[in-house]
């Protein structure tokens, strides 16, 4: 009988240490350094049509984009090194009217391309679904696809 209460007490106790090493993450937000911060606002909330939330830290030179669903874009003006920026890294967002996003670029000067960079060319993949890439004030990556048509 000690045995069996020795094996149960330590399978219990290791089982507790397994489940504090247990967790689960879910995104909360995403940040960006750039250089003029109310370019960058302006463009993500005039342009992208996002709105801008409270930031909480209280802190100069920072300013929140709400993404939805709870997610947030921290816009980031405090930091002064270059940043190296590709393709392949990049927000991408989806909407329901794809076709008014892209006049919204046409009517504001904003070149867009499809994946391999052919300007004002909108890819679509094949599944269906309509892409476009552009850059934000400082160059950092946007896509925009189509919702999926049921």
């Amino acid at each position: 009988m000690k045995k069996l209460t020795l094996l149960v007490v330590t399978f219990i106790f290791t089982g507790s240490i397994w489940a504090q090493d247990s967790f689960t993450l879910k995104m909360d937000h995403a940040a960006l350094s750039v250089k003029d911060l109310d370019r960058s606002v302006d463009f993500y909330t005039n342009v992208l049509k996002l709105q801008e939330i409270t930031n909480l830290t209280r802190k100069e030179g920072i300013r929140w984009i709400s993404l939805g669903d709870g997610k947030e874009l921290h816009l980031v003006s405090t930091i002064k090194e270059p940043v190296t920026i590709n393709k392949a890294v990049h927000l991408a967002f989806k909407t329901v009217n794809f076709d008014a996003l892209v006049k919204v670029l046409e009517n504001r000067n904003i070149t867009y391309s499809d994946w391999p960079g052919e300007l004002h060319k909108i890819m679509v993949r094949a599944d269906g679904i309509k892409q476009v890439y552009f850059q934000d004030p400082d160059g950092y990556w946007i896509e925009v696809n189509s919702v999926k048509q049921e």
